[in-house]
């Protein structure tokens, strides 16, 4: 099922992706071992939809209200270009960035799945949810994911804008074997 124009001309003004990380980037559940190892995993598809997005000139973020090693080492693996950790005021690191990238509301999208999202949620341009987030987050996002956290939603996302911004093509061609005629 393709977006409705809604989101489409909402998709085409984006250049700055923020995401969350648990029940976003990973399907939200954590893992101690016993020596307090805590471990995330993370879905290789979505990673790689980063990577394909930022090639085309998409800025990418993160702000998390957990501070984990994980999380730095997963960002600089991906060379994500902002990473907020312990940001218990999810808001207050949305306006930072913002600013530091001279960027309007419009040209943001979000994807978060709790409550404490909402307030970033509330200001973009495009909000993003997915299928396991709280109802009030569904209730307010301008799209859900068909895909779920941690398997697959931010590639999903990705997609949708890339694709209404005519990006998806000069971010895949290398992928394509051209054939001679």
């Amino acid at each position: 099922m393709a977006p409705d124009n809604s989101i489409t001309e909402k998709a085409r003004k984006i250049k700055l992706l923020i995401m969350d990380v648990d029940g976003v980037l990973t399907d939200g559940r954590i893992i101690l071992g016993n020596n307090g190892d805590e471990f995330k995993v993370f879905d290789v598809k979505d990673g790689f939809a980063i990577r394909m997005a930022q090639r085309v000139g998409l800025k990418t973020a993160i702000i998390t209200a957990r501070n984990t090693k994980i999380v730095e080492m997963r960002a600089k693996e991906l060379e994500i270009t902002a990473v907020y950790q312990n940001a218990l005021v999810k808001a207050e690191a949305y306006l930072k960035l913002m600013a530091d990238f001279q960027l309007q509301h419009e040209e943001a999208a979000y994807l978060g799945d709790d409550l404490i999202d909402l307030p970033v949620m509330l200001q973009v341009g495009l909000a993003i949810t997915v299928p396991e987030a709280v109802e009030d987050v569904k209730q307010r996002a301008h799209y859900i994911t068909r895909h779920s956290a941690g398997r697959g939603a931010v590639r999903e996302a990705v997609e949708l804008i890339l694709k209404a911004q005519d990006l998806w093509g000069k971010a895949t061609e290398r992928y394509f074997i051209k054939q001679n005629s």
